[in-house]
């Protein structure tokens, strides 16, 4: 019979508690050992860890490579117990020139590239540390930072690294946690470590004259910096906001006049594969007409060449579409969400990044300078000992020989301590020379004016502060020269206008007819129709409206609704079909149809009528809709439908009723209007308007008889004031009442 089991300490517990309770632990540690790094050091767990790896491995700069696959294996066998890919690939772009500003590991064989490809496997690349993680770690060796157990307790590692690199600015970091994020772009460490002395002589200043000397970010890849300094300051002073990267570009020119462009800088963390797969997709896909080609010629130098359609297109209108449509334009994001002195995730500001990583430095230079003077106590102690030991040299051998415990009576005789006794004791006879004698007054005296060095530092904090300066200044003349990896590389450029390309550039231009049928099927037929005896409809649908147009135009559809409807010429269904349901493109009621479709054209005026007899002017810039649901322009009355638009052409109105009375009148008699019901444009005691038409005075009116076309010049007996009744038509006027 087997043994009862304890159940141990069972507890009632609500399981939304228990759920928060866990989910919570387990958001902590995400936030604080995973995702967001230290505003001190820059650095994540991870790669705190993997440097302090590879320095006890003796992978220095000046050391020779070993294997990542030795690197990994000793980081999550000691330090991190995650998986080997994890930690790998973190390796692998702490040794990406093109991911990270100042590179931490310099890598041997292949470790990816621009173009999105992976590194080679572990057991083929080796790596070894960068003067840039060398000044990161030092003074581990000096007590500059606490030390806490690893996962098993069997080893020890830094709470966070002493940092003499201002990391987390200069090569930026990036993060998800839980409920949480953090974004922070590379910068240029000489202007990091210009903003960092300034605000060491100057506390109290503010975060638009550190702007002054870090106006942006510097990213490894180059670029243009293309936000405005308004932006940029707003984005320092809160801690969030973005920053848009453009591709640098330039025009090469070419024999007869041609010329191609050629991009050398695309953003920051684009891939350059996938970048140019993206503009042959758009240049397939006719999104791009003012492009013919585009090469890829780069090989460790970026080189992507652009063809125009033609000597005629403009590289920046180009280029404006391109940075529009792909990624040779991004917004990198900034949110300063980082973990502070305390480990408490908060945003800061740049001022508050700045101001925590020389607080860090001060600490550790008093950490540092109490470990060399606890040193240098203990060398002066010892030291102190032997010059008590030269001044009877005999008597100290004579001791050593006879006695069996000669300890105790060193010290005794020569008022030693015991350390003093045990470091005589374990002398050399070679150090008994007379030689050796000065050689130590010599450091005695060397430490005893260090030691009083250290004192006086310690006792004065602007002598430590300007001690803190002097280590910035080293690390700006270290890092920060004018060279290939100090020089500034993006491109500090103007922000552009709002709008700079007008929407048409973007679609490639072609004549189309627009065919739209009496149950309001719509499409666009390539070419200009004149009629639409070829056009096939379904069975008992029929051509209700044919206008000729091209894919750049905005199509204006009037309805009975008295509302305005916009549809892109290039977004009309094209094809041998017959076309899509008008209805499925706006939001045209079910109640209402169309009653008349014209081509927009910017500046001009339209003339909007009922079919009670009343209208307006309105400038063909206000009818354009911006949504789906239309514009509402003319109101209607009772029993009133929209019935005409025309455009405002010529001086003249003529408009003929139901009742068969035409009336002439000067255009100039109609108001322009916004929206509303409008003015009478005629009169009648009963019925409505059966046509209306715009003329030139001096030309005449015409209209259609059968096969030909009569002008009718001498007008004065129809000419009259708006809103009157008009007269009967002249001799021959179609039966129809209509014009044409």
């Amino acid at each position: 019979m087997t043994g009862s089991v304890s159940a141990g300490d069972v507890r009632d517990t609500p399981l939304a508690e228990a759920l928060g309770e866990r989910y919570l632990a387990y958001a902590m540690s995400t936030i604080v050992s995973r995702s967001l790094p230290d505003v001190r050091d820059g650095l994540k767990p991870v790669h705190r860890r993997l440097l302090y790896a590879m320095q006890q491995l003796k992978l220095d700069p000046a050391g020779g490579f070993k294997k990542c696959a030795r690197v990994v294996g000793d980081v999550i066998g000691k330090y991190h117990p995650h998986g080997d890919v994890a930690v790998y690939d973190a390796m692998v772009r702490l040794a990406q020139d093109f991911a990270v500003r100042y590179p931490l590991v310099e890598g041997q064989g292949n470790f990816g590239n621009i173009d999105g490809d992976n590194a080679a496997a572990m057991r083929y690349t080796e790596a070894r540390l960068t003067s840039v993680a060398a000044a990161l770690m030092a003074g581990l060796d000096e007590d500059a930072v606490d030390f806490r157990p690893t996962y098993d307790g069997t080893e020890e590692e830094p709470v966070v690294m002493p940092a003499a690199f201002p990391n987390l600015l200069a090569n930026g970091a990036a993060g998800i946690a839980v409920g949480m994020a953090t974004s922070i772009p590379p910068h240029n460490v000489g202007e990091i470590c210009d903003a960092l002395s300034h605000l060491i002589t100057h506390p109290d200043c503010s975060i638009d004259e550190l702007v002054g000397f870090m106006p942006g970010p510097d990213f490894p890849t180059g670029g243009v910096l293309v936000e405005t300094r308004d932006a940029v300051l707003d984005a320092y002073r809160t801690g969030r906001g973005s920053f848009r990267v453009r591709a640098r570009w330039g025009v090469e020119k070419l024999s007869h006049g041609l010329y191609q462009i050629v991009i050398s800088e695309i953003p920051y963390q684009v891939q350059k594969s996938r970048l140019i797969e993206k503009i042959a997709e758009l240049l397939e896909g006719k999104k791009l007409p003012l492009l013919a080609d585009v090469r890829d010629e780069s090989t460790d130098v970026v080189r992507v060449v652009l063809e125009p359609r033609n000597r005629t297109v403009e590289a920046d209108m180009l280029m404006e579409q391109l940075f529009r449509q792909t990624d040779l334009e991004v917004r990198i994001p900034l949110n300063m969400n980082v973990l502070d002195a305390e480990s408490v995730p908060r945003v800061m500001t740049l001022k508050e990044v700045l101001q925590a990583f020389l607080d860090h430095r001060h600490l550790v230079l008093i950490r540092r300078s109490n470990h060399r003077l606890g040193k240098i106590e203990k060398r002066l102690e010892i030291l102190e000992g032997y010059l008590k030991a030269y001044l009877d040299l005999d008597r100290v051998i004579r001791i050593i020989r006879q006695e069996d415990e000669p300890k105790p009576k060193l010290m005794k005789a020569f008022a030693l301590t015991e350390v003093q006794a045990e470091a005589i004791l374990n002398m050399r006879l070679r150090s008994l020379r007379k030689l050796e004698e000065m050689e130590i007054r010599g450091e005695h005296a060397k430490l005893s004016a260090e030691r009083a060095e250290l004192q006086a530092l310690l006792a004065d904090e602007a002598s430590r502060w300007r001690n803190v300066a002097a280590e910035v200044a080293a690390t700006k003349a270290e890092f920060g020269k004018p060279d290939s990896l100090g020089s500034r590389r993006t491109e500090l450029g103007e922000a552009p206008s709002a709008v700079v390309v007008p929407l048409e550039a973007f679609i490639e231009r072609e004549d189309i007819t627009v065919v739209l049928s009496e149950k309001g099927w719509v499409r666009a037929v390539k070419g200009h129709a004149d009629n639409g005896e070829d056009f096939k409809f379904k069975e008992g649908d029929q051509l209700k409206y044919l206008l000729q147009a091209a894919t750049t135009d905005k199509i204006l559809l009037f309805a009975t609704n008295g509302r305005f409807y916009t549809i892109g010429g290039d977004k009309l269904p094209r094809g041998r079909g017959h076309g899509e349901p008008l209805r499925l493109m706006v939001d045209l009621p079910n109640d209402a149809e169309v009653a008349a479709v014209l081509t927009y054209r910017p500046g001009g005026r339209l003339l909007v009528a009922s079919s009670g007899g009343r209208g307006f002017l309105v400038k063909a810039d206000e009818v354009v809709a911006q949504t789906r649901a239309g514009k509402q322009i003319l109101n209607l009355g009772d029993d009133e439908q929209a019935a005409f638009c025309l455009p405002a052409e010529g001086d003249a109105v003529a408009i003929v009723g139901k009742n068969r009375k035409l009336l002439v009148f000067k255009l100039e008699e109609i108001p322009e209007m916004t929206r509303g019901r409008g003015v009478i444009l005629q009169k009648y005691r009963d019925g409505g308007t059966a046509d209306l038409k715009m003329f030139t005075l001096a030309e005449g009116l015409s209209w259609k008889m059968g096969d030909r076309t009569r002008t009718e010049t001498n007008l004065l007996p129809w000419i009259g004031k708006r809103a009157t009744v008009g007269r009967m038509p002249p001799t021959g006027f179609p039966r129809n009442n209509r014009f044409i």
